[in-house]
């Protein structure tokens, strides 16, 4: 859809409405439910209850993410300026290995080079860079994305966990119909990402298909332990309770940092005010709907 492509303003809100879902289901969905657990009257006073295991969690996630991020940044930076050295050496090794011109034809030579020779090497050299650039770039995308959807999908099984072990259905009617709000709308930001990444055929599949199957695929694993699954156990809730508490810190640092503040601080936005305000109030509609959400699911 040629409104949609990355390049244009009506996607640089779509996204802002993606992320401030993604920042909603961090701070309003799943860090709450992780207090929830983790503060469980089920569960030992101490160490439990004597210290903020979810919030600790979270922050741990989020500084792990952080790290994983700046790494990889930093790597593939490194990458890319020795593939530009190694560009330009073999460049100046091709213009020694040229056979000697006659005196005659090395004048002229000279006169075409002094035209010339600037106007190549630049265009090559850039050319060369931007080549090397996208392709650091789009690398750097992939790490980020994968992490994002590592929080999306952890949150997601969880949930199918849930959905599939309960059995009142006054209460898995109303879930059901809250979740597929929740499930589209976090489909809408990783889809955004993945549009914006410009992902391989086989990696948007493979990204697809992870989102899509894991929230049924934890419906069936609750559905096969209903019987046994329980969920107010000590052991239930420390690891429903720990995995939600990561999910959060992944999904509220890259809502903040590798969605919001890369493209609110993009060139193009900060030097249109109208699409400023737009991104704004798409993020914030998109943070208000995804909370409002939160009174069913």
């Amino acid at each position: 859809v040629p409104l949609l492509r990355p390049e244009t303003d009506v996607f640089f809100v779509v996204k802002a409405f993606a992320a401030g879902v993604i920042l909603a289901t961090g701070f309003i969905h799943i860090l709450p439910d992780a207090f929830d657990k983790l503060t469980s009257s089920c569960l030992p006073d101490s160490p439990w209850q004597d210290f903020p295991f979810a919030g600790f969690g979270a922050m741990v996630a989020a500084i792990a993410t952080l790290v994983v991020d700046t790494l990889a940044t930093g790597y593939f930076n490194r990458m890319h300026y020795k593939q530009q050295a190694g560009a330009r050496a073999a460049g100046a090794v091709s213009d020694e290995a040229k056979p000697p011109l006659p005196p005659q034809d090395a004048e002229a030579q000279r006169h075409d080079d002094h035209v010339h020779v600037h106007t190549h090497a630049s265009h090559g050299h850039s050319h060369g860079a931007a080549v090397l650039a996208a392709s650091r770039d789009a690398s750097e995308q992939l790490i980020r994305y994968r992490v994002l959807e590592l929080g999306i999908v952890v949150h997601s099984v969880i949930i199918g966990i849930s959905l599939g072990a309960s059995e009142s259905p006054s209460t898995i009617r109303p879930l059901v119909a809250a979740l597929s709000f929740h499930q589209f709308f976090e489909g809408m930001g990783l889809g955004g990402c993945i549009v914006q990444a410009k992902f391989k055929l086989r990696s948007i599949v493979t990204m697809v298909l992870s989102f899509s199957l894991t929230t049924p695929v934890g419906i069936l694993i609750g559905i096969g332990i209903s019987s046994v699954y329980n969920e107010n156990s000590p052991k239930a809730l420390i690891v429903e309770g720990v995995l939600n508490s990561v999910a959060a810190g992944i999904l509220v640092y890259m809502a903040l940092v590798d969605l919001l503040a890369e493209d609110f601080m993009n060139p193009k936005v900060q030097g249109k005010a109208k699409l400023q305000l737009a991104i704004n109030v798409s993020l914030l509609l998109g943070a208000g709907l995804m909370s409002l959400l939160a009174k069913w699911a």
